[in-house]
């Protein structure tokens, strides 16, 4: 077995299985459901709503805790608590909240500023924006901190320019950032999923080998830590691709890519002198478990 069949094998464990994306499939059904007939009085379970986030970029792997869905509302709402008398926007993600507590009454269901959260046993944790498709082609929602106001986000954009580029790099723009994750958590690095789409999104567009296959990702371990260890330290935000919106970045992180690509390219001088075991234990380093042995 070669490079290219461990990284393949890699990526395929790094996908989520039929059983969780079934059970987020049907949640968001019942969720979406309750919400089209209550405020539209509409029989669907999937009108008016799409993922977005690491789940809806379809970069999110097997550990995965957070869904975001967006459920677009009927525009005659906005007027109703647009000139509400006090905090419109807390009074409109209540109306939500209550209308998710008629499927899941036994679930905890928070209003958290801008989102409907419902939090399950198993750790999943859905977060609903519900928001308004408005003149300019972005979403219009509510955030209820410090009196409330109304903000604009363009998730579709982002969907979008991300989904582009993927097909354009023979999908490895999409795995790339499931393996960075896989690092991520074995690593403790304090980096969101935002932040890791939109880094990567940025570093595979004029890298030489983005349309090869995973034969080549030897070289994209070793090339996209040694991108991330040089990005400046000083650096506090990037910028999402589509929307431009601010992706703002935690601890720095750029020590442990500087290590992982130390150990990426200790691997691939173990892979030219035929040492593989010893060069799939620096993979396991970097990447944890999900790498095969």
């Amino acid at each position: 077995m070669g490079e290219g069949e461990w990284f393949s094998a890699f990526c395929t464990e790094l996908t989520i299985g039929t059983d969780k994306r079934g059970s987020i499939a049907s949640r968001t059904g019942r969720i979406v459901g309750q919400l089209n007939h209550d405020l539209r009085d509409l029989d669907s379970k999937i009108s008016n709503r799409f993922y977005a986030g690491s789940y809806g970029r379809n970069t999110a792997i097997p550990s995965v805790s957070d869904v975001d869905v967006i459920y677009e509302l009927p525009a005659a709402l906005y007027a109703r608590f647009g000139g509400h008398n006090g905090n419109g926007q807390s009074a409109l993600l209540a109306l939500v909240r209550n209308c998710i507590l008629n499927t899941y009454p036994s679930s905890a269901v928070t209003g958290d500023g801008q989102v409907v959260a419902i939090h399950f046993t198993d750790g999943i944790r859905f977060e609903v924006l519900p928001a308004f498709y408005n003149t300019a082609g972005a979403y219009t929602f509510a955030d209820s901190n410090g009196g409330g106001r109304w903000r604009e986000c363009k998730p579709r954009q982002e969907l979008d320019a991300f989904s582009q580029r993927n097909a354009a790099c023979n999908a490895n723009l999409v795995r790339l950032c499931r393996m960075v994750r896989a690092w991520r958590d074995r690593n403790d690095v304090d980096m969101s999923g935002m932040l890791i789409d939109t880094l990567a999104y940025q570093f595979i567009a004029t890298w030489e080998h983005r349309d090869k296959s995973y034969v080549y990702y030897d070289y994209l371990t070793r090339d996209f830590f040694q991108y991330l260890a040089g990005l400046d330290l000083n650096k506090a935000y990037w910028q999402a691709p589509g929307s431009g919106s601010y992706v703002n970045r935690g601890a720095a992180f750029q020590h442990k890519a500087r290590s992982a690509e130390l150990r990426a390219r200790e691997a691939i001088a173990f892979q030219a002198a035929n040492h593989n075991w010893s060069a799939r234990q620096k993979y396991r380093d970097i990447y944890g478990t999900f790498f095969p042995e």
